[in-house]
């Protein structure tokens, strides 16, 4: 390990070198690429100087318990040495996850779409209670959603809502949300007092850039149409609406909620380069049994991963084995213990895999 870190700082001051050269500079590409890699390694870098210098400070300690002292003295060189081998195992555990291979997509925005499932209206209210908790978990990280496509029902739900969360490390936080939610409670509509089970599907894609997924506008038929809804009066007297079919993939996005053409489809290609990139890595990652050793899974779709009771005010995050008793809170945003549960779960198995 300590040969691998001592490589990664020595790639850090090289790039340091780099990113001082008046031709590197002069060149936005290597600039744009050389300013990411240090950016990438900088916090294992960090971690490594603070560690190298915790263990240069526990072998003087320790030498000092070598020489003649005073009791007052010794006791506290000795409570020194704890507090610093304390230090030193943290330090390692750090690294040792600093050094996983790290997602290319973690950094990367993210595009979530969410669809009412098995349930009717009571799995579209869902939809949109699911809507509010990741806005709301969105804004309280410095992130910004921007609505791309809505189907919204007459009680107030979604059949289902596609969305873009744009903000640094968004997509690693939120790849996890892949799958069936399901919500256990009592409709609005239910007048005898049963409890419904209904369920929504979740599936959250990192932006693809064009570089990424190679889309030839070849490929791809545009369909444009009025749009319907909400929207005032330009609804259904313009054909501003746009519809996007990826013919080698069979890959269909629609966009109608800017009453502009062009940006209907600027948000439309969006959500097709994803879910293409989406479809590639998937086809990818199904090849590689760690991925599937995972237990934290990001590729099955179809898997319940999350149970929302509301009598009990209990959510239960089925892969893990995680149940809280705060879903009033976590409706609300308050999505953090969830998903830095799941993202150490996640480390844990892939140190586990890497041993």
């Amino acid at each position: 390990m300590l040969d691998r870190l001592q490589a990664v700082e020595d790639r850090y001051e090289r790039l340091n070198e780099l990113l001082s050269d008046p031709d590197i500079v002069n060149d936005p590409k290597k600039l744009r690429e050389y300013s990411k890699e240090q950016s990438d390694i900088q916090d294992t870098v960090m971690a490594y100087r603070e560690y190298k210098s915790a263990r240069e400070q526990l072998a003087d300690a320790k030498e000092m318990l070598e020489e003649k002292l005073d009791a007052e003295m010794r006791e506290m060189v000795k409570l020194e040495v704890r507090e610093l081998e304390d230090q030193v195992t943290e330090l390692e555990e750090q690294l040792r996850v600093l050094l996983l291979p790290k997602d290319p997509n973690d950094d990367k925005n993210v595009i979530v779409e969410i669809r009412g499932a098995a349930g009717g209206d009571e799995a579209a209210l869902f939809a949109g209670d699911l809507y509010r908790m990741y806005s709301r978990f969105a804004e309280a990280q410095g992130w910004k959603t921007e609505v791309i496509e809505a189907s919204s029902t007459g009680v107030g739900g979604y059949k289902e809502i596609i969305f873009m969360v744009n903000g640094k490390g968004a997509y690693s936080k939120l790849k996890f949300e892949n799958g069936a939610h399901r919500v256990q409670r009592v409709p609005e509509t239910e007048s005898g007092g049963r409890i419904h089970t209904s369920t929504a599907t979740v599936a959250a894609l990192p932006e693809a850039e064009e570089v990424e997924v190679d889309i030839h506008e070849k490929d791809i038929r545009v369909d444009t149409f009025a749009s319907s809804g909400a929207g005032g009066q330009s609804v259904n007297t313009t054909m501003s609406a746009v519809r996007l079919t990826h013919i080698p993939t069979n890959t269909v996005v629609s966009c109608q909620d800017e009453k502009s053409q062009i940006k209907n489809k600027e948000k439309a290609m969006k959500v097709l380069r994803a879910r293409v990139y989406d479809k590639i890595q998937r086809e990818i990652q199904s090849e590689l049994d760690a991925t599937r050793k995972s237990a934290v899974g990001t590729g099955d779709r179809s898997e319940r991963i999350r149970t929302y009771n509301f009598p009990q005010n209990r959510v239960t995050d089925h892969r893990i084995g995680l149940t809280i008793q705060k879903l009033d809170q976590i409706l609300q945003g308050k999505l953090d213990e969830v998903i830095n549960t799941l993202i150490m779960e996640d480390q844990a198995s892939r140190m586990e895999s890497a041993e």
